[in-house]
């Protein structure tokens, strides 16, 4: 599809329950709702939006339909760097086996059944977020010791491969390093999300380059088929998983204007909330913000 496509095709409102599919309900998580097809998957991305861990009451209108397009996107970029979880022929199943409604169709993936890592596999390719924060307090970012006399957004010499737990709804994840990772996944296959998960980030970062943005940090999720095969799954270098900066706005020692949710984290910050459920409803001017940093990455990537 086209921008102009997606741009037409994104709702007045937006979708935050995805509800009376003839198909069992698995899951519903922070902004995926997944739908058991009996020998495969639906992943249906609404429109909510979390913030530190907490679903906001207000979403942000066609968001889920932006993160899926680019996510179908970019799988198809980096399909030759590694399997992904996507069933052939998307339009066929989503429109004609399973006859999904318009909408419907342009927010799900159909998808293999596969057992997800219990792992976040985070790269960080430039100085800032939480990574920041850890450099200026120890000098190390997830147990990783950086030069000392780093700025804030700078970019590092090399990407680093900064894992976190997956933690329940409601719960925060936490930094781990590569010992605890190994010993979750088994050494063999941590060596193998942690080599693929910074080719990705190298491959998504020139590409978006050639974009005029820059891919700061993001995060992958892989999952594994009955034969111990590594497939990639979820979504993938979308604003929801990255921090994409435009190139023409970035300089160090502050943080760069982003495309991702990181302004509606800023407006978070500035009001007092302890960052637990329930969340502060969100202004409209902020809710259309928002929906416009989402769609001008994607009209970045897609032209």
């Amino acid at each position: 599809m086209t921008f102009a496509d997606i741009a037409r095709s994104l709702p007045p409102t937006a979708i935050t329950r995805i509800d009376g599919l003839p198909f069992p309900k698995l899951a519903s998580g922070k902004v995926r709702e997944i739908f058991d097809l009996g020998d495969a998957l639906l992943i249906a991305a609404t429109d909510r939006l979390s913030a530190f861990d907490v679903i906001l009451p207000d979403g942000i209108p066609g968001k889920g339909i932006v993160l899926t397009q680019m996510s179908l996107w970019w799988f198809a970029q980096v399909r030759d760097l590694i399997p992904n979880h996507l069933l052939p022929d998307q339009a066929g199943l989503l429109a004609g086996k399973y006859g999904l409604p318009r909408d419907l169709q342009l927010r799900s993936m159909a998808v293999k059944k596969l057992k997800p890592l219990p792992i976040e596999c985070v790269v960080r390719g430039y100085l800032i977020g939480s990574g920041w924060s850890s450099y200026q307090k120890t000098g190390e970012v997830c147990g990783i010791k950086l030069p000392a006399g780093l700025r804030q957004a700078e970019r590092l010499a090399g990407a680093i491969f900064t894992p976190t737990t997956k933690a329940p709804k409601g719960q925060h994840d936490e930094p781990i390093d590569d010992a605890q990772g190994a010993a979750l996944i088994g050494a063999a296959l941590y060596e193998q999300v942690k080599s693929a998960s910074l080719a990705l980030y190298r491959f998504g970062h020139d590409r978006a380059a050639r974009a005029g943005l820059i891919l700061a940090d993001t995060k992958f999720e892989f999952g594994t088929d009955a034969a111990g095969r590594l497939y990639l799954i979820d979504e993938i270098l979308t604003p929801d998983s990255s921090r994409y900066w435009p190139q023409d706005g970035y300089a160090v020692d502050r943080s760069p204007p982003s495309y991702d949710k990181q302004f509606v984290r800023d407006y978070l910050l500035g009001l007092t909330w302890d960052q637990k459920p329930p969340a502060p409803r969100l202004p409209a001017d902020v809710i259309a913000r928002t929906q416009e940093k989402y769609l001008a990455a994607l009209k970045s990537l897609l032209g």
